[in-house]
């Protein structure tokens, strides 16, 4: 009998308790260097990719890109996103690109860059300079990317 009350009350106990009392405790991402980083870059020239920094950081993270490499691309091409059009931060299909708003143009062109047979198994100086045949553009790109922050 004691056994069979004792063990009625835990039941009785968890039907009570708020939802998630008995979870997990949940762990806070750990600061992550690379958005300040980036984010202060961004400030500094007072660019409205400033507001993107986080999906830059996760679209580099999913497509397995260097972290500097979109926003020094969308630096290149737009400033930041100050002389971008149809939230095309990249200068994508030579500025003709729209997107639906500046979050999935990083997330198309780091997906493209990634997946695209044009892009797909080169190194950074192949894929710059697929990107844009200009003689000067992968020396200006990587110049923005140290400028940025380490690798």
């Amino acid at each position: 009998m004691r056994k069979l009350l004792s063990s009625g009350l835990v039941v009785f106990a968890g039907m009570m308790a708020p939802p998630g009392a008995f979870a997990p405790p949940v762990r806070e991402r750990p600061a992550d260097y690379r958005f300040h980083l980036l984010k202060s870059f961004f400030q500094k020239a007072a660019c409205p990719a400033q507001h993107y920094a986080q999906a830059f950081l996760d679209a580099a993270d999913l497509y397995d890109l260097d972290w500097r490499l979109l926003p020094s691309l969308s630096y290149i091409e737009s400033t930041g996103g100050k002389a971008a059009r149809n939230n095309n931060l990249f200068g994508w299909d030579s500025g003709k690109a729209e997107f639906p708003s500046p979050i999935a143009g990083i997330r198309e062109v780091g997906y493209r860059l990634t997946h695209s047979s044009l892009y797909k198994d080169k190194d950074l100086d192949e894929v710059l300079a697929t990107y844009n045949s200009d003689e000067d553009y992968g020396l200006r790109v990587k110049s923005v990317m140290r400028q940025i922050g380490p690798d």
